[in-house]
C-alpha cells in the first residue's frame, strides 16, 4: 500500500514504511527516532466520543459534501483511538540493518509462489486484458498482489476508521508527523464509503488504513481504482478483477511504459567516488548508459544499448557484499507503488519465480 520505504521491514499490511498506493504521501527519508521495547501489551482502544476537533471535522466535511452534519459526527464518534495502530506506525529501531537476501527469502517462498501460480490460473484471462490495456505485464500484476497481501489471504483487521482517525488525530510523536495526510485520508475513506454504499464502521484493513487486494489507500482508490469487472461499482476486497485493473491502471498512470525492461545487470565502479556519484540520486533515473560508462559502471549488452535513463540501485545484504542492478523507468514507475527498492524486487522477483512455473 501504499511508503516511508527504504527501512528493511516486511511489506505486508502491517507496515506503514509500505503502503501501497497511498505512497505519493510517504515519507521519503529514515527516521532515526527514539525506540523503546514494548514492555506492556498495548492499551484497550477507546471511542473518541464527541472529541472538539474530531466534531469540527466532521462538521466542516459533512457540510463540504452536503452530507447530514449529525449523522456524520455519530459515525466518528465511534471512532476508537487505537494504540496498536500508534505502536506500528513507528519504524523499527535506528541501525536496524537491511538485508536483501532475507528480504526476498520472506516473499519468493513456496507457498506464496503457489499460491501466485493458482491466482494466475483463476484469472488469466482478466490479467491479459489488464496487461493489454495498461501494458503491464501480467508477471508484474501477479507479483505485486502477492507481496501486498499473499493473493487476499492477509488483508488486514483493524476498521479502516478506527486506523485513520487514531493516526489523523493521535499521531505518535517520535517520527515525521503524518497528521495531515492521515486526516485527508480519512476524509477520501469518507467520501469513498458513501459513493460505494460502504459502511464506514464496518470496513477492515492495514493499521495505515489501506483496504483490499492490493492495499490500495482511499485516496488511491479513489483516484486510480477502476470497475474492470463491469459491475458499476469498484470493489478491490473481494473482486480481483477490480484489483488486477486497479494496480495495471494505477502503473501505467505513474509512468510505466509498455515493453520497456525494468533492470539491467551491471558491475559497479571500483571507484568509491564515482560509486557514490551513481548512488547520489537513489531509485531515481538520472544517467544514461553512457555517463554509467564514463563513471566506471559496467552494463551488459542490452543495458548498454538502452536509450533512457537508468539508477544504480544498491540492496544491502547485511555484512555480505550489496547487489546492485541499473533501473529503468518501469523498475522507478514500481516504487511509486511503494517507495523501496526492496520492494520493487521483491515483486519483480515473485512475478518471475511464478512465471517460470508456467
Amino acid at each position: 500500500m501504499p511508503t516511508l520505504s527504504r527501512l528493511l521491514i516486511p511489506i505486508t499490511i502491517c507496515t506503514f514504511a509500505l503502503l501501497a498506493p497511498g505512497a505519493e504521501a510517504a515519507d521519503k527519508k529514515k527516521s532515526k527516532p527514539k525506540t523503546h521495547a514494548k514492555a506492556v501489551k498495548d492499551a484497550a482502544p477507546r471511542p473518541y466520543g464527541r472529541r472538539e476537533d474530531l466534531m469540527r471535522f466532521a462538521q466542516e466535511l459533512a457540510q463540504a459534501q452536503g452530507w447530514d452534519v449529525a449523522e456524520l459526527q455519530t459515525q466518528l464518534a465511534q471512532a476508537q483511538k487505537h494504540p496498536t495502530v500508534q505502536r506500528l506506525i513507528m519504524p523499527p529501531p535506528a541501525g536496524t540493518a537491511k538485508n536483501w537476501a532475507a528480504y526476498r527469502a520472506m516473499f519468493v517462498e513456496p507457498r506464496r509462489v503457489q499460491a501466485g501460480l493458482a491466482f494466475w490460473r483463476e484469472h488469466e484471462a482478466t490479467l491479459n486484458r489488464a496487461a493489454e490495456q495498461y501494458g503491464v505485464p501480467v508477471s508484474i500484476i501477479v507479483g505485486l498482489i502477492g507481496v501486498e497481501t499473499f493473493y487476499g489471504q492477509i488483508m488486514g483487521g483493524f476498521r479502516i476508521i478506527d486506523a485513520l482517525t487514531t493516526l489523523g488525530f493521535d499521531f505518535p510523536p517520535g517520527r515525521k508527523d503524518r497528521t495531515e495526510f492521515f486526516r485527508e485520508e480519512l476524509r477520501q475513506f469518507l467520501i469513498l464509503s458513501k459513493r460505494e454504499g460502504l459502511d464506514p464502521l464496518a470496513v477492515k484493513g492495514s493499521y495505515a488504513g489501506a483496504m483490499g487486494l492490493p492495499q490500495f489507500m482511499p485516496g488511491s482508490w479513489n483516484r486510480w481504482a477502476v470497475d474492470f469487472d463491469g459491475s458499476g461499482q469498484i470493489d478491490l476486497v473481494t473482486s480481483p478483477a477490480d484489483a488486477i485493473g486497479s494496480v495495471a491502471h494505477y502503473l501505467a498512470r505513474h509512468g510505466w511504459q509498455r515493453g520497456l525492461p525494468l533492470t539491467f545487470d551491471v558491475r559497479v565502479p571500483v571507484d568509491s567516488g564515482a560509486r557514490a556519484t551513481l548512488l547520489a540520486p537513489d531509485i531515481l533515473p538520472s544517467f544514461s548508459a553512457a555517463q554509467m560508462a564514463e563513471l566506471g559502471a559496467v552494463l551488459s549488452e542490452t543495458g548498454q544499448q538502452h536509450a533512457g535513463p537508468l539508477a544504480l540501485v544498491e540492496l544491502q545484504n547485511g555484512e555480505a557484499a550489496p547487489s546492485y542492478m541499473a533501473g529503468t523507468a518501469n523498475f522507478y514507475a514500481l516504487t511509486r507503488y511503494n517507495w523501496s527498492s526492496y520492494y520493487a524486487m521483491a515483486v519483480i522477483e515473485l512475478g518471475q519465480a511464478i512465471a517460470s512455473l508456467r
